[in-house]
């Protein structure tokens, strides 16, 4: 039977344009109110997740930045994985040498060198603020992640992702969404957070239903006892899934449920 549900977000339970259906809103209530802990795993801030689970009423533990930070509803951080400083210095000299926009993330907060449209496309509708300095004037400390985009050539990114993995196989490389590459600590993955919350609830692997759409979801999937990719997933994780569900336009996320938890619930 499962007792936790653990979720990407984009692309999962959020259109990319609409935000979340009132019958995902409602599924995601029904597995509340039957004592399945629904958990918010994302590559997006906490601070940008946050009024997700205010609006859909959750009041689990946040896992944010891909697994580098889990925090509870109250603000408490459970687990923290951040960026080694010598290694967000390397990676900032290497966007700077290539002419590649990142978003550096210290502490929760959004810093970037120049206020384009890649950042202000990033932050539309996510309720994310930032602010615009020479990364040289800051302190390089707790680096929660770096993320490099190129909304206009996702190829470009792929190779950034291949380069990045033979240049620093020590750090967690991947791509999570077609335009953005994501650099963090090793032990920063969703797989890790997942994990950690399991352990701290007494919940077992198979216990667990492990739901997502993107290649940063890999290791999301890793941590279900059943795996499941959206119908919009790439090719790559739908590799990882013991079962593909609808589209997040069609509410791929309440049809998985459907399936696999109420079907099971005792009535």
């Amino acid at each position: 039977m499962i007792k936790m549900v653990a979720t990407d977000i984009d692309g999962t339970i959020v259109k990319w344009d609409t935000g979340i259906t009132e019958n995902v809103k409602c599924c995601i209530k029904k597995l509340c109110e039957n004592n399945i802990k629904v958990v918010l795993v994302t590559g997006r801030m906490h601070c940008a997740t946050k009024h997700i689970a205010d609006i859909l009423g959750l009041n689990t533990p946040i896992v944010s930045y891909q697994g580098g930070l889990i925090k509870s509803q109250s603000g408490d951080t459970l687990y923290q994985q951040n960026l080694c400083n010598d290694y967000a210095n390397k990676i900032i000299k290497w966007a700077k040498d290539n002419n590649i926009h990142i978003n550096l993330y210290l502490d929760d907060k959004l810093y970037v060198e120049k206020d384009n449209d890649f950042v202000k496309k990033y932050t539309d509708g996510k309720f994310v603020s930032y602010t615009v300095c020479p990364f040289s004037r800051l302190k390089i400390d707790n680096v929660n992640k770096i993320l490099a985009i190129d909304y206009n050539d996702a190829e470009r990114v792929t190779s950034w992702v291949e380069e990045l993995h033979k240049t620093f196989p020590e750090l967690y490389v991947v791509k999570s969404t077609p335009y953005f590459c994501e650099i963090g600590n090793p032990n920063a993955t969703k797989c890790a957070g997942v994990e950690f919350l399991a352990d701290m609830w007494g919940i077992k692997k198979e216990e667990i239903l492990t739901i997502g759409d993107q290649d940063n979801d890999i290791e999301l999937l890793k941590a279900g006892g059943i795996a499941v990719a959206m119908g919009n997933a790439t090719e790559e994780l739908k590799k990882y899934a013991d079962f593909i569900t609808d589209s997040v336009e069609n509410d791929g996320f309440a049809e998985a449920m459907d399936k696999f938890v109420f079907s099971n619930l005792k009535v």
